[in-house]
């Protein structure tokens, strides 16, 4: 979320139940969301969806579930959010099933867009440089995919979602030390498989 009294207002609107501004700070999420759903699709996913299709369908549900939300501030309306887009990943993988990856059959990301997903991915360690945006972006996400499953979620959720540590805890339910540890040790798997410096600190 931004900065200066237009943000102010608009996050004083949504606390008021005003529709038109919540939909504003849902569409401030999008390029984040597009990022955190590609790389938890995981390879399998990756091969058979794109991250569009996912975020559209989030975002769809999501605008006909506010009447329903009740604002509690941004980080509670994060992870209201991305709570939807974890169950609508474990939907769509129950549909695809354990089908080995075929990359053949990815398409290929137009660079516009290749390079907004690398944005999104320099907020977990820094893009290799002398590379194309998409061929950047695939090292990134194989480096990725290949984190245990705990250190993927709590470095994606902190550096992503921007959730705390302690929100972080309760969601997966570990000690908010665990969860430093867990996010901490993460980024520095992603950095070494990469070979790159920590970039954690």
């Amino acid at each position: 979320m931004g900065d200066g009294n237009a943000t102010e207002g608009l996050v004083k609107a949504a606390g008021s139940r005003d529709r038109a501004a919540v939909e504003s700070l849902l569409v401030q999420q999008l390029p984040t969301l597009r990022g955190w759903l590609r790389l938890r699709m995981g390879a399998t996913l990756r091969a058979r969806l794109t991250a569009d299709d996912l975020v559209q369908s989030v975002a769809r549900e999501a605008l006909a579930d506010l009447a329903d939300f009740e604002w509690r501030g941004e980080a509670a309306f994060r992870h209201w959010l991305y709570a939807r887009a974890q169950n609508k990943l474990l939907e769509r993988a129950r549909f695809v099933g354990a089908e080995k990856r075929n990359p053949g059959r990815e398409a290929e990301l137009p660079a516009d867009e290749s390079q907004a997903l690398l944005d999104c991915y320099a907020n977990l360690c820094t893009p290799s440089r002398g590379l194309q945006s998409a061929e950047a972006m695939r090292r990134i996400e194989d480096a990725f995919d290949g984190l245990d499953e705990d250190y993927r979620e709590a470095i994606t959720l902190y550096r992503l979602c921007k959730m705390s540590y302690a929100e972080i805890a309760a969601k997966m339910q570990r000690s908010e030390g665990a969860v430093r540890n867990l996010v901490y040790r993460g980024l520095s798997r992603l950095a070494l498989r990469l070979g790159q410096a920590d970039p954690s600190a």
